[in-house]
């Protein structure tokens, strides 16, 4: 009876420790896999926050070579009209939405309405 109790006792003692080698082998397992993922996604970042560098570096050069000189409210102002006029909100709706008057709207987008009903008619011929 002695003899069994100390065979279970150490094959108890046997099994806990492969129980730990074993979780402690998949938790730097599952470990490294985060850090794949995280590499990757850190690399992703860096490459969409390049892209967007050299995006507003492109941006820069047009408006400078074009002697285009806007202030950054002025800039502001038109990214956001000419979003809300891409999202169809209308002329009078964003005039309010931006306290400004509707020919002012009207002047900033106008450069814009020509190409978005081209392309309406393009479409609507067929």
């Amino acid at each position: 009876m002695e003899w069994t109790l100390a065979g279970l006792f150490v094959i108890s003692a046997l099994l806990l420790i492969f129980s730990i080698l074993k979780s402690t082998r998949a938790a730097k397992v599952e470990h490294n896999q985060i850090d794949m993922i995280h590499i990757s996604t850190m690399k992703e970042i860096n490459s969409l926050q390049e892209s967007i560098r050299n995006l507003e570096l492109d941006n820069e050069v047009l408006i400078k070579e074009a002697g285009i000189h806007l202030s950054s409210e002025e800039k502001i102002l038109k990214r956001e009209v000419l979003d809300l006029y891409m999202r169809n909100y209308s002329l009078e709706s964003i005039a309010e939405m931006k306290q400004v008057e509707i020919n002012e709207i009207e002047k900033i987008v106008a450069p814009y309405q020509e190409m978005k009903d081209e392309g309406r008619k393009v479409v609507n011929e067929n």
